[in-house]
């Protein structure tokens, strides 16, 4: 028997090899995901325990409750949203109902390496427009685009990052896009921004009328990252060409009910801002003492901290030591690592590994 890549599309040869990765141990402190610090809300707990029950029935296809739940929260029509697999299945949705072979994506580089693999899944060209000190030139995005853009990517807050665009830019560079261009916009962190001023791309950009696809999810602030449901919220035909990519049963009938029993406690929601905050504040300092500057202005969970030629094995160190970190090199960021906030105890975790790793020799 051969293996059989006689089968398999040479376009796929573009690529990384996908391999499965274990949960950590129960011993390991985890700092690499850039999960929420805290698990499901009370609420959504209780939901889950309810729902279990049911579970030999199979998921409410399209997650009619929780679409018409948020499209009142949003102030659009139930038509204008898709409830998904984590935001990550949004983004193979929407490059599937968009893109053909050929077309191009533009994407500012480091950034979430889904946006660059799925536009490589549909055979269409990645355009990626690098990051000035780690921010995005949206002057520069703007410039990439050619007659065969179909899709554009913008993270804000930006992963690995962790800066977020000003509001007021991120709205007027929308408005400037030719219409063929439909911009994708990532929100995934946008929970632990302040409500006074930050963007919010689904009541500034798509209310108003302009065509963009906003992406949420509820990993990260509201602690659901391990049962995978995010959504998204944009123009009504590209909504519906999603739905029809979509598969089927793809969001489980637990993350349906967590996730409707999360939206409504606004407390909870600030307590979680608040305490990652000063959870981020007492990483950074952590770093500091050891000598390692992390990126200034993240408004994320995490850091990003440039380390040189050897992040990967200072991840590597540190793994030996039961602190995971995510080195930088998938997101386009070889020379840093994205540290995460923890709970008190996973920071003391970091602090000892790192006094163990970067001992000065004697």
């Amino acid at each position: 028997m051969s293996d059989g890549a006689r089968f398999v599309r040479p376009s796929l040869e573009q690529l990384p090899p996908s391999e499965p990765t274990p949960p950590p141990p129960a011993t390991e402190t985890s700092l690499g995901l850039n999960e929420g610090i805290d698990g499901p809300f009370p609420a959504a707990l209780a939901a889950i325990d309810a729902a279990v029950s049911r579970l030999n029935r199979y998921p409410g296809r399209g997650s009619d409750a929780l679409v018409n739940a948020l499209a009142a929260r949003h102030g659009v029509a139930a038509t204008q949203v898709i409830v998904t697999a984590g935001a990550d299945a949004a983004i193979g949705y929407v490059c599937q109902a968009v893109l053909d072979p050929g077309d191009e994506a533009v994407i500012p580089w480091p950034s979430f390496p889904s946006f660059l693999r799925d536009a490589q899944k549909r055979d269409a060209r990645p355009v990626v427009v690098p990051l000035t000190d780690y921010r995005i030139d949206l002057d520069a995005v703007l410039e990439a685009i050619t007659p065969a853009t179909r899709l554009l990517f913008v993270a804000t807050p930006n992963n690995p990052t962790g800066l977020a665009l000003p509001r007021d830019e991120v709205i007027s560079f929308v408005r400037a896009l030719p219409e063929h261009v439909l911009p994708v916009v990532d929100e995934a962190y946008f929970d632990y921004l302040d409500a006074a001023d930050r963007l919010d791309a689904i009541s500034d950009i798509v209310r108003p009328g302009s065509d963009a696809l906003v992406l949420r999810t509820f990993s990260k602030l509201y602690g659901l990252a391990g049962l995978r449901i995010g959504y998204a919220v944009g123009p009504t035909a590209v909504v519906a060409a999603m739905r029809k990519v979509q598969r089927g049963y793809d969001v489980g009938s637990l993350s349906q009910a967590a996730a409707l029993a999360s939206l409504d406690d606004a407390a909870e929601v600030e307590r979680r801002r608040i305490a990652n905050r000063e959870a981020v504040a007492r990483l950074v300092n952590i770093l500091r003492r050891h000598g390692l500057e992390p990126l200034e202005g993240s408004v994320t969970n995490f850091v990003l901290v440039e380390v040189g030629a050897d992040a990967s094995d200072l991840a590597a160190a540190l793994l030996a030591h039961g602190v995971s970190v995510q080195p930088g090199a998938p997101f386009g960021a070889p020379k840093a690592v994205r540290i995460g906030a923890g709970s008190p105890d996973d920071l003391a975790a970091l602090d000892t590994a790192l006094a163990a790793v970067r001992r000065p020799p004697r």
